[in-house]
Order: structure tokens, then C-alpha cells, then sequence
């Protein structure tokens, strides 16, 4: 029945107009198409005609049967499991017969279809097909062979787990040897697809590939000096995967490989020395990095340098010749969806690991300065950037007698280019360089200020990004030198009339306030203006990073921003903002968080601007709520919401309840917030559950009579949340709970057993994070505060970690609160911490000024325990000691 099919005249006709009307460019033409397309997949066998354009109408041009071939694609995508099964058959028939078709186009639209089908309709109905291309790929006709192997190249891509499983007995074990055969093909295309099909199943470690691994790399270095492009650019694909899964087997080439490398990186295809360069990154993950590049790494150097510079392509792209935008409003398709990263709760470390680092630009996300569309994918810069990088993280000062002579020729060039390079090398090094460039600094980086206003754009972005990397040792310096000068500057670049400069000058200086912290505070009203004149000049994408400068602004100087003058200078812009953008907008995401962060700064200074802020997110909350019930409700009509507005929504709302305090008490009793919470609390997105238990903490703290009267159902909730496996849920639970005991005292009693036993499962588990750890310790010992007689029954169960965990934080209420619940278990149940005494020593030697009287609690344990073993017993223990903990005690306890 399938071979017998045959179109209508008039219905062949009538569709080859429709195909050809769908190439025009009036918008009106195509949506009528579209319209008629879909009434005409209400006809059983129109796809049988669409199949029969693309693979037997050679009266017709190529791109009309292509696109026949594309719409059938779509119809099987949608409606391939009503398809008759006739019409099915017929499909996969043609496609087997007209996969050698003399045209490129049509064999690679083929191709897609077969791909598509096999997806479909899975691979284990379609029999025929594996066996017939394979079958295919001995024929004499090339373009039958090229057609098989373009479609088991998309098969691979596609199905790579189907290939290798039991249900098709193992494909794999024929089609792996069979591709092998055909690395030496005369045709470069044929190459090219055999190492792309084996390729599929390198990083997976596929046994059918493993099998054969000698013969495979054997292949490969045969083809290593192919005049192909697309060949040597699957070459190098290969060997950089094989670094991750298969160092062992090119240990013994490795010389050989890092030579051709090397080559590669500098090939005139930039297509395959970006591939080329992948392979330094994958090669520094490897332990045995050092000891191989060694050798190599003089000649590696500069042309990892060499791969810095702009290429023509790069300025074009870039519009690097525009030096003046400011006033061209972004295209919206250059603005990246951002993330909202939902609020944990932390302790605050203790003074040693107090540095505050940026998150270190990875070369590929926030990086330098290559935003645009065009070009903010991978390209050869980027990953020679970000190579040097991780290169200079392995070898440190090693690189320096290579680098600087470069440095010194590349940073002064009169060629842009070649300096703008040679800044974006000093940047990359900053992290793994930095002892060995530190003497040079104070040369460096005047001369690097200097270039925050050269003429070149580009140059100007590049030293703003570098000069970043280095404002940890700035910050360090006396401020008269380096501090103010760069500040200065860089707060002139915020006003750029460049946009990429903005951009680059308001991210630097996001960096500069994590390192300085409150050393800008006497700087604060000169910064405050120029970010507030930003406001008035910015198009919509820098608009999003100037709100993220001014919330790392307020997290890092906190409550000195609390000043009239400067609340009223920063508040209006951003309320104006706030009250201009719609309930729908994502523009809301950073614009809650700054506020988040403005509010927590500012505390009893945002009270003037609290309730309309308020009012807005609970309402925010409940449109999200509403939209998910009719969702779910009826998913017909109603989309599912997007939960980030919830989330934001309910972080904001932590940062008010922080900031204000018991002034907040007012808003909460007028609004359902706590209703909305408990709906929220058992949302099933984690984020928004952490969110939620963030606030829940927070209101515990500014307003528990709002909270009490749900305590009965909000603790069940919170205990089903003490599963490790979402850190971030499980980390704002358990300080939920430590905030609520404190407030409930002895009342606490009955939510004893939901708690404790997940609590102290979560300490003794290896490889929990330390700060879930610190949290975990913090809200048993509160408990134990509160009810002592229900904790300490298993003090031993946890004092040794609880103490570990507890030590390293500094004096705070929490820690205060935590070790007198410890103190209080050990007075109930003195024999739990026998067992582990010495980590209790420890643990109390590690508080700088404890309070006195829990200095007296600790005085009382201390001594007890020495007069109940006896002096002798305990100058036998107390020898373990390491000597400062040993003084320690002798000073302050007179042990």
C-alpha cells in the first residue's frame, strides 16, 4: 500500500503554493500559512505530500523541497502519534530510498526527518533503520554514503543512550568498528562525520567505545595533520574529551599531543583553535598538569597572549569603532535573563576568613566585556583568557619570567589592540600571579588608572575589569595612593558616554565596594551622586547593573548609609523606578534585591518608604499563589506563574523584617502575609521554600506574636524540611527553628521530638557544608537552652561535632545563645560529654570576651570536671593539649 501512493494534480498544486507564499517576507502572508498548514494536518495524508515534494519533486527548486521537509519535521514533532500508520510507513520509506540524493540540502533535510522519527517514535520501532544505513555507508554512490552518515551522525547526537542499550542489543558493539573504518576515508566530509558519530561517546565512557580506545586514538593521531578544518576541529574535540575520561591512554603521546596543541591553538581556522585552546582548560583540571606542561610552557605563554587580542571580526562585531552610544536604547534581545539567587541565612565568620572576594569573573559568564549577542558565545579570547587563567592557578610565579617581558611590550604597544590585550593578560593572571606581581603594583596600577580614560572604548572597559582583579591588594594600601584615585576614576567611568564602559566601570566598582567594605564610608556622598546621576542616563541593561552596584553598595557599608542626606538622595530613584515598572516585569527581580539590601542597610530610615514596598510584595505573593491554584486547577486555561516574582517578593520582605524590626509589627497585622506564608512554606520549588523559612526566621525575630498563634502548623512543616539533599532549605529550616525556640522557651517542648533526631543525623553526616553545620549546631544548642531536659539525654550523641562546628565562628548572640544551651545540657547530664571533654575545652577556649556570666558557666564545667578526675587525671589530660589551647585555659580559667 505504502509504494503505491500517488498525489492529486490539484492537491500537489495547491500545496507547492502554499510553500512557495511561506518564503515571503510580509508578516500577514506567513501567519495566513501557518493558519492554513495546521487545517491541512486535519487531512490524513497531507504529510505523505510533503514527503513526496521533498524526496521526489526535482522539478522544484532546492529551498521549496527543503522546506516541505522542515514543516513535515514539525508535524511529526507535534502530531506524529496520530499519524495512520500507512502514512507512517510511507515516510520512513521515502526517506530510506532518497537518502543519496544528488542535493546537500535535501540529504541533510532528510537527515533531520530520520532523527526525528527515530526521537519519536523511538528507535526500537523502526528496525530496518540502523541495519540499511549502515548497509549505506559501503555504497559506491558517495552521496549515498555522505546521507547515511549526516543521519547516524544526528542518530548519535540525538539517541546516544538508545545506541548502547540491551532493548536494541547493543547497536553500539557494530556501528563503533564500523565508524573507525572510515577515518581514512578520501572524502574530508566522510572523515569528518565518523570521528563527530564516535565523538558522541567519549565523555560518557561508552563500553563499546572503551573497547576499542587504542585503535581509536591510534586513528586520531593520523588524522592530526589533516588538511580538512572540520576534520582537525573534531581531532582536537576528541583529544580534549579523552583528557577528562582517558588520561591514562595518552600519557605515553603526551608530548606528541601537547605539540600539536600547540599548533592547533595557533591554526588559521578560528573555528578549530578555539577547539584547540579548550584543551589547555581540560588539561589544568588534570593532576598531572604541572608536570606536563613544564616543558612546553615558554612556547604556550605567548600564544595564549597571542589569542588574547581582538580580532577584526571581534571590533566589528563589538561596534568597537562606536565610541559614543550612550543614547541608542539596548535591543532587548541583548539583556540576559538573570537569576535571582534566594536568600540563606549565614553566621558571621570569625575574623580570620572575614576577606570579602567577588565571585571572580569566570571568563565565560559576567566576564570582561564581550556582552553582545554576536559575541557573548565562546570565542577564541575568551577561552585563551580563561586558559591563562586556570594555567596561572597551577603554576603561580612560575609564568612571571615568560610574562612579564610580554607584559612589558604588550601594556605600552601605541597599537590598541596589542595594549588592550596585554591589560586583559594582566587581569587574567591577577588570581594565580599574585604574590610574584605584587612588587610590580605599585607601578601598575597608576598606570592602569591612567587607562580608564584613554580614547579607545575597549581599552577603557578592559581597565576597569583589570583593575578589579587586583582591588584586593588596593584596598590594602594607604588610601591617599591608590584607593582614592582609582575610585575617582572609576566612578567617572559609570558616567561613560560609552555603554560597554558603564557596564564594565559599574562592575568593577560592585567588586571594589565587596573588597573595601566600610572604608568607603567617607567616600559614601560623592559615590551615592554619581550613582544616582547613572539612574537619569542609563538604557534599560545597564539600568540592571547599576541596581546591583547600589545593593552590593548598602551590604557592604550597612548602616552607615543611614543618614537624611543620603537617604534622600538614593530613595527617590529608586521609588520612582519601583512605582514605574508594572507587577509583570522581571525588571522587579533586581530592583527587590537592591531593595532587599538597602532596606536591611538603612533600618528605621526605610520606615517612610516601607508600607507602599510592603503592600506590593505580599500582593505579589498572592497573584503568584492565585495564578498557581488556577494552574493547577485548570492547566488548560491558565499558565503556570513564574515563582521568581513570589521569591523576590518574600526575600524583600526577610531584608524589611531585618531592617525594621519590631517597627514592621503594624504592617503584618494588617496584611494575610502569614496566611501566604504557610502556603508558601510547602511549595514544592525549593527556592521558594528557602525564601519562605528565611522570612519565617526573620518575622520570629521583629514580630512573634503574629507568628505564635501558627506555630502548631508551621514546626510539622518545618521538620519534614531537615533533609540535607536541598542545602540551602534544609540551612533556613533548621535556623527557623533556633529562631522560634528562643521565643517559645519551655513551650517548646512538644515539637521536641520533630526536631532533634533530623537535626543531629544532619551533624554527624560526612560532607555537610560547613555553614548547614554551624546553623545545625547553633538551633540544638538553643534547644537545649529551652528544654533542657529533653536534649540532653543524647548530649553524646552530638558534642563532639556540635563543638568542631562551633568554634570557628566569632562571639555573636547566636553563638552566646547556642553555648549556654551546651552549658546548661552538661550541668543536666554531665556524663554526655565526658567521652568528648576535650573538644568542649576547645570549643570554650575559641570565644574571644564571652559575657560573664556564661564566662562563670564555663569557669563551673571546667573546674567541676578537673575536681571530679582528680589533679593528677587531669594534667595527664590536659598534656594532650596543644600548647596555645593549654595557656589559653591556664590564663583565662586558671586551669
Amino acid at each position: 500500500m505504502a509504494g503505491s501512493w500517488q498525489p492529486e494534480e490539484t492537491g500537489l498544486q495547491q500545496i507547492l503554493q502554499l510553500l512557495r507564499e511561506s518564503q515571503s517576507p510580509d508578516t500577514n502572508t506567513q501567519r495566513l500559512v501557518q493558519q492554513k498548514l495546521e487545517e491541512l494536518n486535519n487531512f490524513p495524508d497531507f504529510n505523505n505530500y510533503l514527503i513526496f515534494v521533498l524526496t521526489k519533486l526535482v522539478t522544484e527548486d532546492e529551498p521549496t523541497r527543503s522546506l516541505s521537509g522542515l514543516i513535515l519535521k514539525n508535524n511529526i514533532r507535534v502530531h506524529f502519534e496520530k499519524f495512520p500508520p500507512e502514512v507512517t510507513e510511507f515516510i520512513k520509506a521515502e526517506c530510506l530510498t532518497a537518502i543519496g540524493d544528488p542535493s546537500p540540502l535535501i540529504r541533510a533535510t532528510i537527515g533531520i526527518l530520520i532523527t526525528t522519527i527515530a526521537a519519536k517514535g523511538g528507535l526500537e520501532n523502526w528496525n530496518d533503520l540502523l541495519p540499511n544505513l549502515c548497509q549505506y555507508l559501503d555504497s559506491d554512490d558517495y552521496n549515498v554514503c555522505e546521507g547515511a552518515f549526516g543521519a547516524l551522525q544526528k542518530i548519535c547526537e540525538d539517541s546516544a543512550e538508545a545506541l548502547d542499550s540491551e532493548s536494541l542489543n547493543r547497536p553500539l558493539n557494530v556501528l563503533i568498528p564500523k565508524f573507525l573504518q572510515f577515518f581514512k576515508h578520501s572524502s574530508a566530509k566522510i572523515r569528518s562525520h565518523a570521528i563527530a558519530c564516535v565523538n558522541q561517546f567519549i565523555i560518557g565512557r561508552t563500553q563499546a567505545l572503551m573497547v576499542h580506545i587504542d585503535s581509536f586514538i591510534e586513528n586520531l593521531f593520523f588524522l592530526a595533520s589533516d588538511e580538512d578544518p572540520e576534520v582537525r576541529k573534531n581531532v582536537c574535540r576528541a583529544l580534549v574529551m579523552l583528557v577528562e575520561v582517558r588520561m591514562d591512554r595518552l600519557i605515553p603521546q603526551i608530548n606528541h599531543i601537547v605539540e600539536y596543541m600547540l599548533m592547533r591553538t595557533l591554526d588559521p581556522d578560528d573555528t578549530v583553535a578555539l577547539e584547540a585552546c579548550e584543551f589547555w582548560l581540560s588539561l589544568a583540571e588534570q593532576p598531572i598538569c604541572r608536570e606536563v606542561l613544564s616543558p612546553h610552557i615558554e612556547r604556550l605563554v605567548p600564544i595564549l597572549v597571542r589569542g588574547m587580542k581582538y580580532s577584526e571580526i571581534d571590533i566589528i562585531l563589538l561596534r568597537g569603532d562606536v565610541e559614543e552610544d550612550e543614547t541608542i536604547p539596548d535591543k532587548e534581545s541583548e539583556i540576559k535573563p538573570r537569576f535571582h539567587k534566594s536568600k540563606t541565612h549565614q553566621i558571621s565568620k570569625s575574623s580570620s576568613e572575614e576577606v570579602c572576594h567577588g565571585d571572580g569573573d569566570d571568563f565565560d559568564d559576567d566576564d570582561d566585556m564581550d556582552d553582545d549577542d554576536a559575541l557573548s558565545d565562546w570565542n577564541l579570547r575568551k577561552c585563551s583568557a580563561a586558559a591563562l587563567d586556570v594555567l596561572a592557578n597551577v603554576f603561580h610565579d612560575i609564568l612571571l619570567p615568560v610574562l612579564l617581558p610580554i607584559l612589558k611590550e604588550t601594556l605600552f604597544h601605541q597599537d590598541w589592540e596589542i595594549k588592550e590585550s596585554g591589560i586583559l593578560v594582566l587581569g587574567a593572571i591577577a588570581e594565580g600571579c599574585m604574590s610574584g606581581m605584587t612588587p610590580h603594583l605599585p607601578e601598575l596600577t597608576p598606570y592602569l588608572i591612567q587607562c580608564l580614560s584613554d580614547k579607545k572604548a575597549l581599552v577603557r572597559s578592559i581597565a576597569c575589569w583589570t583593575l578589579s582583579r587586583y582591588a584586593h591588594w588596593v584596598v590594602q594600601q594607604p588610601h591617599e595612593q591608590y584607593l582614592k584615585p582609582l575610585m575617582t576614576e572609576l566612578l567617572k567611568r559609570i558616567l561613560d558616554a560609552n555603554k560597554r564602559v558603564q557596564e564594565a566601570a559599574c562592575s568593577a566598582f560592585a567588586t571594589l565596594e565587596e573588597e573595601a567594605c566600610t572604608e568607603l564610608v567617607p567616600y559614601l556622598g560623592f559615590i551615592l551622586e554619581t550613582l544616582v546621576y547613572a539612574f537619569g542616563k542609563y538604557q534599560h541593561k545597564n539600568l540592571l547593573i547599576l541596581y546591583d552596584a547600589i545593593g552590593t553598595l548598602a551590604d557592604s557599608v550597612g548602616n552607615h548609609l543611614n543618614k537624611s542626606e543620603y537617604i534622600n538622595l538614593l530613595m527617590p530613584p529608586l521609588i520612582q523606578k519601583w512605582n514605574h515598572l508594572k507587577d509583570t516585569d522581571k525588571d522587579l527581580f533586581p530592583l527587590l534585591e537592591c531593595l532587599s539590601s538597602v532596606a536591611t542597610a538603612l533600618q528605621s530610615g526605610f520606615l517612610p518608604y516601607c508600607e507602599p514596598v510592603f503592600g506590593r510584595c505580599v500582593s505579589l505573593i498572592e497573584q503568584t499563589l492565585n495564578q498557581n491554584f488556577a494552574n493547577l486547577s485548570n492547566p488548560e486555561q491558565y499558565e503556570a506563574p513564574d515563582k521568581d516574582f513570589m521569591i523576590v517578593a518574600l526575600d524583600l520582605l526577610s531584608g524589611l523584617a531585618e531592617g525594621l524590626g519590631h517597627h514592621i509589627e503594624t504592617l503584618v497585622a494588617d496584611s494575610n502575609l502569614i496566611k501566604f506564608l504557610y502556603q508558601c512554606m510547602q511549595d514544592p520549588m525549593p527556592e521558594v521554600r528557602q525564601s519562605s523559612f528565611a522570612l519565617l526566621g526573620d518575622l520570629t525575630k521583629a514580630c512573634f506574636q503574629h507568628v505564635k498563634p501558627f506555630i502548631g502548623d508551621f514546626m510539622p512543616i518545618l521538620g519534614a524540611n531537615l533533609n540535607p539533599e536541598y542545602i540551602s532549605v534544609c540551612n533556613n529550616a533548621t535556623w527557623a527553628i533556633g529562631e522560634i525556640s528562643i521565643k517559645m522557651g519551655a513551650d517548646m517542648r512538644e515539637y521536641i521530638p520533630l526536631v532533634l533526631n533530623p537535626l543531629i543525623q544532619i551533624s554527624n553526616r560526612p560532607n555537610t557544608p560547613k555553614t548547614l553545620l554551624e546553623n545545625t549546631a547553633i538551633t540544638i544548642g538553643r534547644l537545649g537552652l529551652v528544654c533542657p531536659q529533653e536534649v540532653a539525654p543524647v548530649l553524646h550523641q552530638f558534642i563532639r561535632q556540635w563543638c568542631t562546628s562551633l568554634r570557628n565562628i566569632r562571639d555573636n548572640e547566636e553563638k552566646d545563645s547556642a553555648f549556654r544551651g551546651v552549658c546548661t545540657m552538661i550541668s543536666v547530664n554531665p556524663a554526655g560529654v565526658v567521652q568528648d571533654f576535650i573538644f568542649f575545652c576547645d570549643a570554650v577556649a575559641s570565644w574571644v570576651c564571652p559575657k560573664d556570666d556564661l564566662k562563670e558557666m564555663f569557669y563551673k564545667i571546667l573546674h567541676s570536671f578537673k575536681d571530679r578526675v582528680g589533679d593528677e587525671n587531669w594534667k595527664r589530660f590536659s598534656e594532650q593539649f596543644p600548647v596555645p589551647l593549654r595557656e589559653r585555659l591556664q590564663v583565662v580559667y586558671g586551669l
